[in-house]
């Protein structure tokens, strides 16, 4: 799947055909220069805003007859969450057009290390830079500083490769997500009762992803510290695949009649919410995920899931493109507006 951008630069005629103005009022505003009012101001500055137009730096691009190619890298199989980057990604059309930039979306097995090392050396040679939802493994590490040896930037997403050559990780900070979890799941259950313990199941998407391994690692330091009374259960790996993860839950649900409590440190709830259903137990085991798409959403409304630990796909993708585009321009990386908040989700929150 592609996302392709024009290398034809945004102009201050889009701005004008934005604002529904002409291309001297446009010229005027964006000047500075007097004789519109300020109805009219205001539409053009709202045009600039939303495109995204910076004359100054569009033009002192293109005087360079700079052009770039960045391909992002994301699982395949119709993650909800890595959708809804891509779709911001896509959004950003404007922006990409007024610095020459052309992106390229490729989807592949990202849970597999041959098949996405495979996919990264063909990188080369093609794109300036790259970002990529990485597995913390030695061949993707090593991937990853070949394409870096190459001479292109790159950048993990969402999910990181710290001891690769990669120039920055664009993402939340995994651990502090994990323990806001293992907080929410104690917290929520509240105080055992005598002689009780409660066991806790976790669905992970795969050990080698390091945001699923980090939040994994989080949630257990708040259950050990904090709730020794609850027993964690040994890990099950669904590669955030709704039907892998209903069976493996159906399994849990079966194996372990003190079941109290399940933390999904990936996609694929909706195949837990409905092993829950099955089983009769929707709303009676407290259920605790990461990232709002419709179908936690339906589950929060519907009492299904009863918390959500979220990141801003969003804010994600606006920050992955310009890390890219500061390291090929060799501009400095505004520290703060990069930063990824972890956001807790309830029903009584829902944006």
């Amino acid at each position: 799947m592609n996302n392709q951008a024009s290398d034809a630069p945004l102009t201050l005629r889009d701005v004008a055909a934005a604002a529904g103005v002409s291309l001297a009022t446009a010229d005027r505003v964006v000047n500075g220069r007097p004789g519109v009012s300020a109805k009219t101001a205001h539409k053009v500055h709202e045009a600039v805003r939303r495109l995204g137009f910076r004359p100054l730096a569009a033009a002192a691009e293109l005087a360079r007859s700079r052009s770039w190619r960045f391909a992002v890298v994301l699982p395949g199989g119709g993650n909800r969450f890595m959708m809804d980057i891509a779709d911001n990604i896509r959004a950003q059309a404007d922006w990409f057009r007024a610095r020459r930039i052309g992106v390229e979306i490729v989807e592949t097995d990202v849970f597999d290390a041959d098949t996405l090392a495979a996919e990264l050396a063909t990188l080369p040679g093609r794109f300036d830079a790259v970002a990529l939802v990485a597995l913390d493994h030695p061949r993707i590490r090593a991937a990853i500083d070949d394409l870096v040896e190459a001479g292109m930037a790159v950048v993990t997403l969402v999910s990181d490769a710290p001891s690769s050559r990669r120039q920055h990780y664009v993402g939340i900070d995994n651990i502090a997500a994990g323990r806001t979890a293992g907080s929410l799941v104690g917290r929520f259950l509240g105080p055992p009762r005598p002689n009780e313990r409660g066991a806790v199941g976790i669905v992970t998407g795969a050990g080698s992803l390091r945001d699923h391994a980090e939040r994994r690692f989080g949630f257990g330091q708040v259950l050990a510290e904090e709730y020794p009374h609850l027993i964690r259960l040994t890990p099950v790996e669904g590669r955030d695949d709704p039907d892998r993860n209903r069976e493996l839950v159906r399994r849990m649900l079966a194996d372990t009649p003190n079941l109290v409590a399940i933390y999904n440190t990936g996609e694929g709830s909706i195949g837990i919410g409905e092993a829950l259903a099955e089983a009769g137990l929707a709303r009676r085991i407290l259920c605790v995920g990461h990232e709002l798409t419709p179908a936690t959403r339906r589950m929060l409304l519907d009492g299904t899931f009863d918390a959500l630990v979220a990141q801003d796909p969003g804010h994600e993708a606006r920050s992955m493109v310009r890390v890219l585009h500061a390291l090929v321009a060799g501009q400095e990386i505004v520290a703060a507006q990069e930063h990824i908040r972890v956001q807790v989700i309830l029903r009584d929150n829902l944006p």
